[in-house]
């Protein structure tokens, strides 16, 4: 059996990493049965591109160098998914796998399954059947599309298995894995929580010569730093990369405003910046306000281990992103996800994560951030969430009928 799997940006390579090793895991069974053995290509588009968004995430979780680069990079949506269906379809026509195996919600992940399917070729999505309802978000046309096209549909929780049946999906083509992001944080939670906080901030800070403005400390007494008078153990980690926040000066601004103000009044905030906030707060004029915080600590975009380690002593999480979202349910980080909906409604407090939908209204961020702050950690885990996921994804595929 031949799989090609598709990787396009940063959130898929925390996805793809164990499916990777559960094929090596399969492989070593089956040595001598030549039907069961899977011939396995990785596919990286290139969507994600620079060192820091992509090649430094090969290397630290061990994912071996892509066996076909089609070095897409960036551009609008219809360019990405256009250029990647060219090139894509001569690696198909050349390679003529039995399976293409794509994970996530990325223009990748759309552009490929329909590549796929437009040759007849069978399609697996991982981490199918999650849906916001919002559809001027772009992922959500790429599940939609993706979970229409795919022959087997791996789902990480049983509300995305409600989804696609009320979508009319044949009950056959849903397999309930569960969550194959958590497989990497299991496997990566011991090496993460062996580094030092103070050691990745000072590696990673946008102006290195600030760093003498930290007071380097044990592992144990978190982040403090001189004139602030901020308390020990406690630091909150923000991330913020949608246009829905960025973009927007009007929006923008007053969560600038809140964090500064407010936010770091209590406790030192670490920023591992995207660079499309970056390009936005220099553009609106906003990103000498954000460098003149001296608790707002911002850092270059950081390596998988660097941020599970902050996330595993964060006093509180505020994210757009949704792999955080997952990560912080089952560590227990308090997280306040800066968007109106979520396509994983399992890591909300209502189904009993960890997790609060703000959006970008200031009051409502306000008042969500003092009770976080009063809840502190209560760890959650899902069902299935258990690190075992990829295995129970190569299970699906092999024995899929033919």
């Amino acid at each position: 059996m031949k799989i090609i799997s598709v990787v396009g940006a940063r959130p898929n390579f925390m996805k793809i990493a164990p499916f990777i090793r559960a094929i090596k895991q399969h492989n070593q069974t089956c040595v001598n049965n030549e039907k069961s053995y899977i011939e396995h290509l990785l596919v990286h588009t290139g969507q994600h591109y620079d060192v820091r968004m992509s090649e430094s995430f090969f290397q630290a979780l061990n994912i071996p160098n892509p066996d076909v680069n089609l070095e897409i990079g960036s551009g609008s949506h219809a360019t990405q998914v256009a250029n990647t269906m060219i090139e894509f379809e001569k690696v198909l026509l050349k390679e003529r796998p039995d399976w293409i195996v794509v994970v996530g919600d990325v223009n990748a992940t759309l552009a490929c399954s329909v590549t796929a399917k437009k040759l007849n070729m069978k399609v697996c999505h991982i981490e199918a059947g999650l849906r916001s309802g919002d559809m001027t978000m772009p992922e959500e046309i790429n599940r939609l599309v993706t979970d229409r096209l795919s022959d087997l549909l791996l789902t990480p929780d049983k509300l995305s298995n409600e989804n696609l049946r009320k979508e009319g999906v044949a009950e056959e083509k849903i397999k309930f894995v569960g969550n194959i992001m958590i497989d990497t944080l299991e496997a990566n939670r011991i090496e993460a929580s062996e580094l030092e906080i103070m050691n990745i901030i000072q590696a990673n800070l946008l102006d290195t010569d600030s760093a003498q403005a930290f007071i380097p400390l044990q592992e144990d007494e978190g982040i403090s730093m001189p004139g602030e008078g901020s308390a020990k153990n406690r630091f909150a980690v923000l991330t913020m990369h949608r246009p829905s926040n960025v973009d927007t000066k009007e929006i923008l601004e007053p969560i600038l405003d809140f964090l500064t103000g407010e936010v770091a009044a209590d406790m030192p905030i670490v920023w591992p910046i995207h660079p499309r906030a970056k390009k936005m707060l220099q553009k609106f004029g906003l990103w000498e306000k954000a460098t003149e915080c001296n608790n707002l600590i911002l850092l270059h975009p950081i390596g998988y281990h660097e941020m599970l380690r902050l996330n595993m002593s964060a006093t509180i999480m505020l994210t757009d992103s949704g792999g955080l979202q997952e990560e912080c349910c089952v560590l227990g980080t308090p997280c306040l996800t800066l968007r109106w909906n979520t396509e994983r409604p399992v890591t909300l407090k209502e189904h009993g994560g960890a997790s609060v939908l703000v959006g970008n209204n200031i009051n409502r961020i306000r008042e969500e951030y003092q009770t976080a702050l009063k809840t502190g950690r209560i760890p959650q885990r899902p069902e299935l969430w258990d690190g075992n996921t990829a295995v129970r994804c190569v299970k699906a595929i092999v024995d899929y009928p033919n």
